[in-house]
C-alpha cells in the first residue's frame, strides 16, 4: 500500500502522481475498468480504456454506465487538478449525450475532460469520447461542488 499523503499534495500533483505511478494495490473506479491516465495537466485531463465484452449492454455494445463513468472521471479529475492540497469535490451534476455506440472488442476510447470554471464553491467542465478513428461517442457537461 502507499504512503503517499494525498491530504498534503495539490490536485494536479495527485493526478500526475496516478499517471507516473499507475498504483494497482488502491481499490478504484480506475482501477475496475482498466482507465490510464494519458495525460494531466491543470484544467484538463486524457484518459482512455480497453473496451471488453464486460462492458456490454444487452445490444451487444459499450453500456452507457461506461461512457458516463469515463466521462464523470475525465471531467471530474481535471476539476481536481485545479484544486489546493487537502480540498476535495463531488459531483453535483452530470450531462451525457450519447452519439453512437462503441465496440466491446478491445477498442481503445478516450476521453478528455476540461475545466470551463473553477470557483470557490462550484467548478464546471466539459469532456468528449472518442474512438480510435477519432469518430464521437460521446459528450458532457458536468459541474462540481468544491469541499
Amino acid at each position: 500500500m502507499t504512503t503517499t499523503d494525498f491530504a498534503a499534495i495539490t490536485g494536479l500533483e495527485l493526478m500526475r502522481w496516478v499517471q507516473t505511478e499507475r498504483p494497482t494495490d488502491i481499490p478504484s473506479i480506475g482501477r475496475l475498468l482498466g482507465m490510464r491516465f494519458d495525460e494531466v495537466d491543470h484544467g484538463r485531463i486524457v484518459i482512455s480504456l480497453d473496451t471488453r465484452p464486460d462492458f456490454a449492454n444487452p445490444l451487444g455494445t459499450v453500456h452507457g454506465g461506461i461512457a458516463a463513468t469515463l466521462l464523470d472521471s475525465a471531467m471530474g479529475c481535471a476539476v481536481h487538478t485545479t484544486l489546493p492540497a487537502g480540498t476535495g469535490y463531488t459531483t453535483l451534476e452530470l450531462k451525457v449525450n450519447y452519439i453512437r455506440a462503441a465496440r466491446t472488442d478491445g477498442q481503445i476510447l478516450t476521453a478528455t475532460g476540461t475545466v470551463i470554471h473553477a470557483g470557490r464553491r462550484t467548478a464546471t467542465a466539459e469532456g468528449k469520447i472518442l474512438d480510435e478513428q477519432g469518430k464521437l461517442i460521446a459528450h458532457a457537461t458536468t459541474t462540481c461542488m468544491i469541499l
